[in-house]
């Protein structure tokens, strides 16, 4: 039975998740550090314990920068389904059979993940040398919108569907 593995540090959609992992009778791991109350995320009366259709786990890891990511891919099987914005995560799942979508709806794929962690690797670099220049960081994303979310919700469900 596929899984539905949510890597819940600085996720904006674990509660989508795991909705979508109750409607779909599917189990879901929530991952993150301990600076994190996952728990704030599971309803009181979902089942946390193994069984039959959908049922959800804190994974609760020490605090390090991938510590969730590793615990992640320690219990993946192939056909799981991961939500994260992790590029590095995401390469490692589609690498054990998985499935991987982002917290705005985009699902990564096997022929362009390479390019995504190559511009990683380069905006990376680039922070490295500004901070060496003493310039301040200034972040690039793009805020998180709804429309972010409805699409997130739509292709995870779809991807459930498909599994």
């Amino acid at each position: 039975m596929v899984t539905l593995f949510v890597d819940a540090d600085a996720c904006p959609v674990t509660r989508d998740a795991i909705a979508c992992a109750r409607k779909a009778n599917v189990p879901c791991v929530i991952a993150g550090d301990s600076g994190h109350n996952l728990s704030k995320h599971v309803r009181k009366d979902d089942p946390t314990e193994p069984g039959d259709g959908f049922w959800v786990r804190i994974l609760q890891v020490g605090q390090g920068a991938d510590a969730a990511d590793f615990a992640i891919v320690c219990e993946l099987e192939s056909g799981d389904i991961v939500v994260t914005q992790d590029f590095g995560l995401a390469s490692m799942a589609l690498g054990r059979g998985c499935a991987a979508i982002d917290p705005r709806g985009h699902i990564y794929d096997q022929r362009t993940i390479d390019a995504l962690l190559l511009v990683r690797h380069a905006t990376k670099q680039e922070l490295r040398s500004k901070r060496r220049r003493g310039k301040p960081r200034v972040s690039k994303h793009a805020a998180f919108e709804p429309e972010d979310r409805e699409r997130f919700v739509r292709n995870l469900r779809q991807l459930l569907t498909d599994a």
